[in-house]
């Protein structure tokens, strides 16, 4: 439905207008209405509009590669959400669900172009439109890198191998060290003070026995443990290559938007002096 220059007043980026200007952009943009839960655009869409919200909740999500929904925005009232998008001329890399009754203005990319046209400076509010959304990847970016990989392999762990961890944790600290040497020391000082009566005399060839047969064990368990921590270190060394990756790919698209947008303020500029 036609869109009421009064409920452009309530945007924050159309409020400065004068009438005659709200009068024109009411003329070519649209007012819609969402039910609550009704989705507003879909991820892989053509992004033909952008949406600025007047009034209600949106939220905006992705789906990362674990194919888990994530947030990428709530849009408050003023805000863009399906800017950068509809200004590439690409699909929709996000999905915008209304989550009450919502109310946003429909707007085209002719429709920013007259805007900017008869309001340039309407353009660095575009940038800080990007801008937030920039800063919205980066902190995305910063919550997923949080995944912590002790936790990921935590979670898979079986219990043979959580006893390898605690063995290998055990054998390696000053409490076996100091344990083993007291034990050592008693036994072999008992055999030596029971004399014939001992049941294991010098050279101790039964405690022999029991430690070839504890180096036996243990050898395999500490390796058990060793593997699971190598297994960590690849788990973490393929986030931070997914971090990185996530990172280049965000920077690349934003800097080819800014791009974009640069070369419609100098098609803008260079329409306002030929008029000039």
């Amino acid at each position: 439905m036609p869109c009421d220059p009064e409920v452009l007043k309530q945007v924050p980026l159309f409020a400065s207008m004068d009438s005659d200007e709200l009068a024109v952009l009411a003329g070519q943009v649209e007012r819609k209405t969402f039910a609550p839960r009704q989705r507003i655009y879909k991820m892989g869409a053509p992004a033909e509009h952008a949406y600025v919200m007047v009034s209600g909740a949106v939220r905006v999500t992705t789906v990362d590669e674990d194919h888990q929904e994530v947030v990428v925005d709530q849009p408050g009232p003023g805000e863009f959400f399906g800017f950068a998008s509809m200004l590439e001329q690409t699909a929709h890399q996000t999905e915008a669900t209304a989550i009450d009754e919502t109310v946003c203005v429909e707007v085209g990319r002719d429709d920013i172009l007259v805007l900017i046209q008869r309001r340039p400076h309407a353009a660095m509010d575009m940038l800080a439109v990007l801008g937030h959304q920039f800063h919205a990847a980066q902190q995305l970016i910063r919550v997923r890198a949080s995944r912590h990989p002790n936790e990921v392999i935590e979670e898979q762990a079986t219990l043979g191998e959580r006893i390898a961890d605690s063995v290998a944790a055990f054998g390696g600290s000053w409490t076996f060290i100091i344990i083993f040497a007291v034990f050592m020391t008693v036994y072999t000082a008992i055999n030596i003070g029971l004399g014939r009566r001992s049941w294991d005399p010098y050279p101790f060839i039964l405690l022999n026995l029991f430690l070839s047969m504890l180096a036996a064990i243990q050898a395999p368990v500490i390796m058990m443990s060793q593997n699971r921590q190598d297994k960590k270190d690849r788990l973490r060394g393929e986030l931070d290559f997914d971090v990185n990756r996530r990172a280049h790919s965000e920077i690349q698209g934003l800097a080819h938007k800014l791009n974009l947008l640069g070369d419609r303020l100098g098609d803008v500029e260079e329409s306002l002096r030929t008029k000039a």
